[in-house]
């Protein structure tokens, strides 16, 4: 009796412990995929997944089944002896005794190809319903398409195959070998029987038509290959190896002939030939296209690649959106007047002067008001304000369980289940304290402006929370008041209701707690929210998108919601030099919406035009939203993501290149700026800002980025990216003339570090027990020309708020520090005045208020004031080269004091 039991108690544990866990994911992802209005996409995906599982694995299971029975049947029944520490050990072979082993191994083997075949469902998906780019390849005049979506599965079938005849192979000879089919000894050599013979030459012919179907396959490969000059098939390519490779193609099919004639003769010449034939071809091939490279391309390489470094310009800058790039001189040398930065206003009111990393910090000292409160980032966006359009700053509170108090399971799942509010306030004004203005605060949010929230609950965000349940009988914290709290209940849409006691067991064993049973909170009416963080939410129900890393908050007719840039990628454009992420196509066809209170989704297309997109439409129809569904308010909202024009920047910066002579000397080679900033120096990031490009007549929401020449430090140009309205994804590169030199960002970080009156300002600020944070350095393009930004923020010893404590603001020859940016451009370019001269040697001692020297008095000045006030200077100066900063600051503050005292006798 016992032993009857023992497999069915076997079985049970292996179900228990295997099956049950991975149906009850699936059933109650299932409910999920309900709950977000998904079922259908989820559908269609284990639907595909399910059929290539089962065609692969039944395909793979004959296969290997048809081969092993036809070696088996002829393995006679006998003894099988082999030695061992203890002495010659026999087995008794039986054919009809291995079948049922082997069939259950060819099974295993059998069900890996298929589970194989299914990781690769979204490209079988995307190769069954392919929309054309309508766009053909330079070499063989196929259609782009081919290559994104036909290619790489061929190229998996191939692979595929070629393992199963492979294993198929192995596991004859492995069983020949068993029954003295096949052998080999010093003396006789390789014995094989008729049987064998006729059975592995057999499965011979079809490893080469296998071998066939891959050299066919590695003639569009070429094109999507790397070939050391270009990413794609070179002369040597074109000339050579796709004929070498076509050769290829026909010695296999020939050999698979011989192969098959093989198994009628009896000496070994048909197979040999074949072999000799397909490896004789294959490095006659290689060879003759090594020799042609170094012997007839190499010396005249410029001039017979020529045509193929144009294919790859063009399809580079085609796959990575780059062909509509509007290109614009500037001559970088313009005066700017004081009528200039008036008629800018809108841009420079609009200088974020904010970095995100300080702000972060400030935020987490003045506004996240209890500990278990996070702002994970900060968002850049524009909104209109009270009438006017500027650019604004916002960060969500996001509520991190990990920060509570005192973690158990009822505050973590039960009462702690959303975050609240947010912080709002422009990019460029500052409290007298050095803080920044916020127009929306507090809890509840408190908003100064027209711009309000009538729904601030967060149950979706960045945050990496675990699952929590709403609508129960325990009360939910909503926000504190005061020493209370206020408690709220869930009213939205969000999550999966649990409306069974069998739902309840199911959740309970999906989140391993019998508490989700055993609950008296938990009832009937409850839900349960669970993939709520955003990357996470989304990839879930597209995975085949690509996400952008910064999801940001926008606000829409009062609610909260997360805004998610998708992209559509490929790595199989012809012709197309991959990105350092291996990508070599790339659009933002995909925007996503998160409703941050009821977490729904919403996946919008809003670029038509591209093929991919296009085809996960017709794959999965009840996906996509037409662009003219999405709110208005909420299109205003829309911004050029930071992920793609990074992308496009680093390609731009080679294929702006379009003479192919150039672009193979690489003599006009740019690259971002690095800016040196201990510990080591960062490259610069893409920023948002606000601004009137030249040439436009209002001020509009873009995304930037500068060049400079390869291994130099002076511009080169600046890229924009535009996000407003019919703008939204146009590309623009401002490019200064070559022979006219324009201050780059690391030279002008250099000579802030190098100015006689800032450098050691910011050194006194750090002896005296502060710590200064420089800011990121902005450029910002007025008119014809350009002035330098970067903020300065002050953190005091053992604090953990940065204040903004002075603005530096350079242009030309000029670098001055002030209290203000509008303190500083009024130093820069006053009132009344003449445009700053250019062209000088150097840049000019600056003046920061109350700190650093100001400029001198003149000499004439008899007055006993001006002459004290003059001494100070020069002592100060003098304190300054001996490195001697205490009685720099002794001295500055006694200059102070005389020109206290001057101002009053005005």
């Amino acid at each position: 009796m016992t032993r009857r039991l023992r497999p069915l108690l076997f079985a049970a544990l292996f179900a228990l412990v295997f099956v049950l866990p991975g149906a009850v994911s699936f059933y109650t992802d299932w409910l999920w995929f309900g709950e977000t209005g998904y079922q259908a996409v989820y559908g269609r995906t284990l639907f595909t997944q399910s059929v290539l599982v089962c065609v692969t694995t039944l395909a793979a299971l004959a296969v290997l089944v048809a081969t092993m029975r036809v070696a088996l049947a002829h393995l006679p029944q006998r003894e099988l002896v082999m030695m061992s520490p203890e002495g010659p050990m026999s087995f008794n072979l039986d054919r009809r005794r291995l079948q049922a082993p082997a069939t259950a191994i060819a099974a295993v083997i059998a069900l890996f190809f298929g589970t194989r075949a299914a990781a690769d469902w979204q490209l079988w998906l995307m190769a069954l319903h392919a929309q054309p780019f309508g766009t053909t390849d330079p070499i063989l005049g196929k259609d782009v398409g081919f290559y994104v979506f036909q290619l790489p599965v061929l190229e998996a079938v191939q692979g595929t195959l070629l393992g199963l005849v492979v294993i198929a192979m192995v596991a004859s000879v492995a069983v020949y070998a068993l029954a003295g089919t096949v052998s080999f000894d010093a003396a006789r050599g390789l014995r094989v029987g008729p049987p064998a013979r006729r059975h592995l030459s057999v499965l011979a012919a079809a490893l080469l038509l296998v071998l066939a179907f891959g050299a066919w396959l590695d003639v569009p490969r070429l094109l999507v290959s790397p070939s050391g000059l270009i990413h794609g098939a070179t002369n040597a390519d074109v000339t050579v190896m796709i004929p070498a490779l076509r050769a290829l193609l026909l010695a296999a099919v020939i050999g698979a002939g011989l192969a098959l004639a093989q198994t009628r003769i009896v000496s070994w010449w048909p197979l040999l030939t074949a072999a000799a034939l397909y490896v004789g071809v294959g490095l006659a091939g290689t060879g003759a296209a090594a020799v042609m490279q170094r012997f007839v391309i190499g010396p005249n390489e410029q001039v017979r690649e020529l045509p193929y470094i144009e294919h790859n310009i063009a399809a580079t800058r085609a796959a990575f959106g780059l062909g509509t790039v509007e290109e614009r001189e500037l001559s970088g040398d313009a005066l700017l007047t004081r009528a200039d930065i008036d008629a800018n206003a809108a841009t420079l009111g609009n200088v974020r002067l904010w970095d995100h990393q300080p702000l972060l910090q400030t935020f987490a000292q003045i506004q996240e008001i209890r500990t278990y409160y996070d702002f994970v980032s900060v968002h850049n966006d524009r909104y209109k304000i009270n009438g006017e359009y500027r650019q604004i700053m916002l960060s969500a509170r996001e509520l991190n369980s990990e920060s509570l108090p005192n973690r158990n399971w009822i505050n973590e799942r039960l009462t702690f289940t959303h975050g609240y509010g947010l912080t709002l306030g422009p990019v460029n004004q500052v409290t007298p304290e050095g803080l920044p203005v916020l127009f929306i605060k507090d809890l509840p949010p408190q908003s100064s402006v027209d711009l309000t929230v009538t729904e601030p609950s967060i149950y979706f965000g960045q945050e990496s929370n675990d699952h929590v349940f709403v609508k129960t009988k325990a009360r939910e914290f909503h926000y504190p008041k005061g020493d209370d709290n206020v408690y709220t209940t869930y009213e939205g849409r969000g999550g999966v209701p649990i409306s069974s006691f069998l739902r309840r067991l199911l959740f309970s064993i999906r989140f391993r707690s019998f508490k989700v049973l055993l609950s008296d909170d938990i009832t009937n009416d409850s839900r349960v929210m669970f993939h709520r963080r955003l990357n996470e939410r989304v990839s879930r129900v597209a995975p085949f998108l690509q996400f952008d890393a910064d999801p940001y908050l926008v606000i829409s007719q009062g609610r909260l919601f997360w805004m998610q840039d998708a992209y559509t990628v490929s790595r199989h454009y012809p012709y197309s030099t991959p990105a350092a992420s291996g990508v070599n196509y790339i659009r933002n066809s995909v925007k996503v919406t998160v409703d941050a209170f009821h977490g729904t989704i919403a996946f919008y297309l809003i670029d038509e035009s591209d093929p991919v997109a296009r085809t996960l439409r017709d794959a999965f129809p009840t996906l996509f939203r037409p662009m003219a569904e999405m709110p208005e308010d909420m299109r205003t909202r829309m911004r050029y993501p930071e992920g793609i024009f990074a992308l496009q920047a680093a390609m731009y910066a080679t294929y702006h290149m379009t003479n192919p002579a150039v672009f193979y000397n690489k003599e006009d080679l740019w690259e971002v700026p690095t800016i040196d900033e201990p510990p080591q120096p960062r490259v610069m990031q893409p920023y948002y800002t606000m601004m009137r490009l030249p040439g436009e007549q209002a001020p509009e929401f873009i995304q930037m980025l500068p060049f400079t020449p390869a291994r130099k430090d002076n511009l080169a140009s600046w890229m924009v990216a535009r996000s407003d309205g019919a703008n939204y994804g146009h590309l623009r590169v401002f490019q200064f003339p070559k022979q006219k030199v324009v201050f780059g960002p690391r030279q002008i970080v250099a000579r802030i570090n190098q100015d006689q009156a800032i450098s050691p300002q910011i050194t006194l600020w750090n002896q005296q027990g502060s710590e200064v944070l420089q800011g990121t350095l902005l450029v910002i393009p007025i008119e014809e020309s350009l002035v330098y930004v970067r903020p300065l923020y002050l953190r005091s010893a053992g604090g953990r708020i940065p204040e903004l404590k002075r603005v530096i603001v350079a242009h030309h020859n000029q670098i001055v520090m002030e209290d203000t940016l509008d303190k500083a451009l009024d130093r820069l370019f006053p009132r009344g005045g003449a445009a700053i001269a250019a062209g000088a040697d150097q840049m000019a001692p600056s003046a920061a208020p109350g700190a650093v020297g100001p400029t001198p008095p003149s000499t004439g000045n008899t007055d006993p004031l001006s002459a004290q006030a003059l001494d100070h200077y020069r002592r100060a100066l003098k304190a300054q080269r001996d490195g001697n900063w205490a009685l720099y600051g002794e001295q500055l503050e006694k200059l102070g004091t005389v020109l206290e005292q001057l101002e009053k006798r005005r």
